[in-house]
């Protein structure tokens, strides 16, 4: 009875604080919204074509009929933005869907059956998080070809070690919880006190992780399609339109536009982790 009126304190604790929303998460959450309404329904925000311009007005500046002004092509370029963002959206996603499931999986069983598994999905761990990231998601897409869903995957390989440590961690400390000492007694399973008990309580963590790894996937994404390891023009990647606008120092907004996009974006997303991170 004690137990169950601790939890209860908990969950009403949970959802008091939940109640009160700051303003930059409503901030936050506008951005984010407005971002994945770019990469449904781009036709609702601009009427310009991504890929074809005019070239009596090339490299125009921001103004009312060109808000991220013209390239060197006359392409609008909000409208390559706005287009940009579903290539940008969907890569983060099937990174994370990738670290997430493959990782998730990796550090619940390390986590959760010991002993020799334990050991030698640690050490595999471990070998992950001494690459660099970065550097491992370069290797893998120059071995997969350089397309943006290759990038996708390379980004989200490099992030199975930081969601498998993380579900790791948190699987060994529930796995310690009175209760769930509790329901072993009682006789539930080992599958019953995986499903019932470890995954309910490990969740809140690793769902801050994976909006976290969102942000920071859209950013390696963004710096690999920089590189030319994405799509190549006249694909609109946020990476390739900083790419194609460093070489025209005298138009800045080539390359502030989609920087500030990417940034703004990435900023949001980590106010939303931090917040679920504070709430959970």
């Amino acid at each position: 009875m004690t137990f169950h009126v601790f939890e209860q304190d908990e969950a009403a604790g949970r959802v008091a604080r939940s109640a009160k929303i700051p303003g930059s998460i409503i901030l936050a959450f506008a951005v984010i919204a407005t971002v994945v309404a770019w990469s449904l329904l781009p036709g609702l925000f601009t009427g310009y074509d991504p890929y074809v311009g005019e070239t009596s007005q090339k490299l125009l500046g921001p103004s009312v009929a060109h808000w991220f002004g013209t390239d060197y092509l006359g392409r609008d370029m909000f409208a390559r933005v706005v287009y940009g963002a579903w290539s940008s959206v969907t890569s983060a996603a099937i990174a994370v869907g990738i670290g997430l499931a493959v990782g998730g999986l990796l550090g619940l069983l390390s986590g959760f059956l010991g002993g020799w598994t334990d050991i030698v999905i640690a050490r595999f761990i471990d070998v992950l998080l001494a690459i660099p990231n970065f550097l491992l998601a370069v290797v893998i897409v120059s071995s997969f070809g350089f397309q943006t869903v290759n990038v996708a995957i390379a980004t989200g390989i490099s992030s199975v070690a930081v969601f498998a440590r993380l579900m790791r961690s948190e699987t060994l400390r529930t796995g310690t919880s009175v209760f769930v000492e509790a329901s072993g007694l009682l006789g539930g399973s080992r599958w019953h006190i995986l499903l019932r008990h470890v995954l309910p309580n490990a969740y809140r963590s690793i769902l801050a992780l994976a909006v976290l790894q969102f942000g920071h996937s859209i950013l390696v994404i963004a710096g690999l399609a920089f590189l030319g390891y994405g799509d190549p023009p006249p694909a609109a990647d946020w990476g390739v339109l900083v790419a194609g606008g460093k070489d025209y120092p005298s138009s800045p907004w080539l390359v502030f536009a989609p920087t500030l996009v990417i940034v703004g974006t990435v900023l949001a997303i980590n106010r939303i982790s931090r917040w679920l991170r504070q709430t959970s």
